[in-house]
């Protein structure tokens, strides 16, 4: 019963709420960037329900099953991990062995959601979508697992969530030491890709695909794959804080060091998002396979000499 309630309390509704306002956060922060006033708080929940109101439509051609499934299955990968996270924070005796392998796995579910829905809608622009969504994954999973690799060295090499928030409770954030600095540097750029965002947004790129893999949804459909990218903005940077910052910290002030943590990681993801032209796919693989894995196989190497 208690893992129901953390599945829907905290897997979804908090996860949801928290991922609403950092949306908010991400789109102010654009906004004032570009000199405009920005959204209302509200803006990104209103925008969900309004689509939640319109009607879906399925292309003609398009597989039905699988083009209505897709945006089911990425939300229900995001409310898993986040699930998962959620238990070994509060209580890290919740953990299990491989769960830090299962989050890892999670958290591919989201861009393979998104190439299933892209391919499924016979759009010759989606499918280009989702082709690129493909490349990209194929890009930025090398270094984020090598990345993801340091914190398991620094631990005793534990694969448990709840293992690495324990050892940095007595030993101090791992993002303190060289190898924890440099893989952190590597997965902040993971994310940006995973969440899609500039100058790793090449799976929609408005400007050329008109919105890429996610073209021909609308009504129900967009509205669910708009609250998964929403939550994944709270999931990954909270995944981020647990393998090198300690997690996120409940009690006293503890509680609001956590959440100035997570806001500078939104406003670091939005500064790179506003001040970096879009890439190239074949630009994107190369740098992920090149510089970041680079860096990711030093950070690797520095953990295993315990600086």
């Amino acid at each position: 019963m208690i893992y129901v309630v953390y599945l829907i309390v905290y897997g979804f509704l908090l996860t949801a709420v928290v991922g609403l306002v950092a949306s908010w956060i991400d789109r102010k922060v654009t906004a004032r960037v570009q000199y405009r006033v920005g959204p209302p708080i509200l803006q990104p929940l209103i925008d969900i329900v309004k689509l939640l109101g319109k009607e879906t439509l399925v292309p003609k051609g398009a597989s039905k099953t699988a083009f209505l499934l897709a945006p089911l299955v990425g939300l229900g990968g995001v409310i898993l991990v986040s699930t998962l996270l959620w238990l070994n924070n509060i209580n890290t005796s919740n953990t299990f062995i491989g769960d830090l392998i299962v989050a890892v796995y999670l958290l591919t579910i989201p861009s393979i959601s998104i190439i299933m829905g892209g391919f499924a809608s016979a759009n010759p622009l989606a499918s280009i979508g989702a082709s690129r969504e493909m490349k990209l994954v194929l890009g930025y999973e090398l270094p984020f697992v090598l990345a993801v690799f340091v914190p398991v060295i620094h631990s005793g090499f534990s694969i448990r969530l709840g293992d690495i928030i324990a050892f940095q409770a007595v030993n101090g954030a791992i993002v303190g030491s060289w190898s924890g600095a440099l893989a952190l540097i590597v997965v902040i750029m993971c994310v940006q890709a995973k969440l899609a965002l500039v100058p790793f947004d090449v799976p929609e790129a408005e400007t050329e695909l008109a919105g890429g893999a996610l073209i021909e949804y609308s009504g129900s459909g967009l509205a669910v794959y708009k609250l998964m990218k929403n939550m994944l903005l709270f999931t990954l940077p909270f995944f981020v804080m647990i393998l090198f910052m300690g997690g996120f910290r409940l009690k006293g002030i503890q509680l609001l060091y956590s959440v100035l943590r997570y806001v500078g990681l939104v406003a670091l993801i939005t500064v790179i998002r506003n001040t970096n032209p879009r890439v190239r796919i074949d630009q994107a693989v190369r740098f992920f396979w090149g510089p970041m894995t680079i860096i990711a196989i030093v950070a690797v190497i520095l953990a295993f000499k315990g600086l």
